[in-house]
């Protein structure tokens, strides 16, 4: 057994569950706190059953500082992993304000508590779009932070800031930022998966909903880009990479100060060439119309990952064929997500 508990915040969302069960897996005790405002509890029980242990699941809200302190009364939390946060590119240009608030100020809650708990290592879901819309590619961490393009990029620039002022300030504090890329896929069983609410706002959920017949046709937002084919290029990587990632990064902790890292393939695949892989592999037409482009996207990016690999011993280790045969599996097995089968556990479920 690993030494403390991890507090996983946003743990019951797409991301966090799989890390909530690589972080099972590994040996940790884990207490998630998920408000379920795009999440299911369904999906902490089933994380359950495939790790064959338990967890611990509060349900309330990184902005609520009552809830926090409690959490960390009752809980020996070693490290905190922190996800819980909105993070739609498109909703957060027109929806700035909730962006700020839950993104920014519930993070800065967030440290507030752990300050007053003692507790000192801190894992951060951050993002590529950090490095602005006139970086380079591939990105390097190297790179300064740019002029973000939108509120939810603007968001976790905003966070990485206060968060190295924070390290600036106070030795003890150790905090990885994680900057990743696309991830897609799901775990391998079918029984965990991107189960988004309403409309996807991202790419591979949209596709699987078009296969499975949830949804009529895709909608390819700009194909008049600088790239190949003129669609958007991004890198795509595997949740179940990702999830290792933030595992490999709470060794790292134990040193104080701020560790930046891409998390990412370093290859970039444009929408069309996973709109062709995805029928490839699901033997499905995937029938598409051009839309305008969205505002804030961007052309094309992808990482430079070798820092990663260096130091953290962590690169992406599945393919694209995996990353879409896993997500397909997903859909098949799920069609209307988390609603597929009902939930009717309430073992270790607590409210604040």
């Amino acid at each position: 057994m690993q030494q403390g508990k991890i507090l996983v915040t946003g743990g019951a969302g797409y991301i966090g569950s799989h890390t909530t069960l690589v972080l099972l897996e590994a040996g940790y005790e884990v207490v998630v706190l998920d408000n379920l405002v795009n999440a299911s509890q369904e999906a902490l029980r089933r994380v359950q059953d495939i790790a064959g242990r338990s967890l611990t699941f509060i349900e309330g809200d990184i902005r609520n500082r009552a809830c926090l302190d409690q959490l960390f009364d009752e809980h020996d939390i070693h490290a905190v992993i922190h996800f819980a946060g909105l993070k739609a590119v498109g909703e957060s240009v027109a929806r700035p304000l909730a962006y700020y608030d839950t993104n920014v100020n519930g993070s800065l809650t967030l440290c507030q508590a752990m300050q007053q708990a003692g507790v000192f290592r801190f894992v951060f879901s951050s993002s590529a779009t950090v490095y602005g819309p006139d970086a380079p590619v591939p990105y390097r961490e190297t790179m300064s932070r740019g002029r973000t393009s939108n509120p939810y990029g603007t968001s976790k620039s905003m966070v990485e800031q206060s968060l190295e002022d924070l390290v600036h300030s106070d030795g003890r504090w150790s905090v990885a930022l994680l900057r990743y890329f696309n991830p897609i896929g799901a775990h391998p069983s079918g029984r965990l998966g991107e189960d988004p609410q309403g409309i996807p706002n991202n790419l591979l959920p949209f596709i699987a909903q078009v296969a499975v017949g949830r949804r009529q046709m895709l909608t390819v937002f700009g194909n008049d880009y600088a790239t190949e084919d003129g669609t958007c290029v991004r890198d795509y990587l595997h949740v179940m990479d990702l999830a290792e990632g933030h595992v490999s990064a709470l060794g790292r902790l134990p040193l104080p100060g701020i560790h930046v890292y891409n998390l990412g393939t370093g290859q970039g695949l444009s929408v069309l060439q996973m709109v062709e892989a995805f029928e490839r592999i699901s033997e499905r037409p995937i029938p598409y119309q051009f839309a305008p482009r969205r505002k804030g996207d961007l052309a094309a990016f992808w990482a430079d990952p070798h820092k990663a690999e260096q130091e953290l011993g962590w690169q992406a280790r599945r393919g694209l064929d995996e990353m879409i045969a896993d997500t397909w599996r997903w859909q098949r097995q799920n069609p209307r997500g988390y609603c597929s089968e009902i939930n009717t556990t309430t073992q270790g479920i607590s409210q604040c």
